[in-house]
């Protein structure tokens, strides 16, 4: 896998963040009732969020038509497309 196509997964899995992100904002103002657990739940997103862009930017510092494996070890590299994957469809905004 190239670096470019590893960060097109992460700018992926960051887009969805924001939008999970944005959507516990909105309802942690829908009642009081609630408001505590969306806004925790966002400010947890928002740490993952903030880890994801740090793994962006040291992405962004390699040669985008690299391997990966050239950089990460086979074992590392899946572990962060698992967790990728997971973040990419977090569905968090339709609760």
């Amino acid at each position: 896998m190239k670096i470019r196509e590893l960060i097109e997964i992460l700018d992926e899995a960051i887009a969805s963040l924001k939008v999970a992100i944005v959507a516990n904002q909105q309802r942690s103002l829908e009642t009081p009732y609630t408001s505590f657990e969306f806004t925790q739940r966002a400010m947890e997103l928002q740490e993952d969020l903030e880890d994801l862009v740090k793994a962006r930017e040291h992405l962004i510092s390699l040669d985008p038509e690299s391997d990966a494996e050239e950089h990460f070890s086979q074992e590392e590299l899946e572990r962060f497309l698992r967790l990728l994957e997971l973040l990419k469809n977090v569905e968090s905004h339709l609760y």
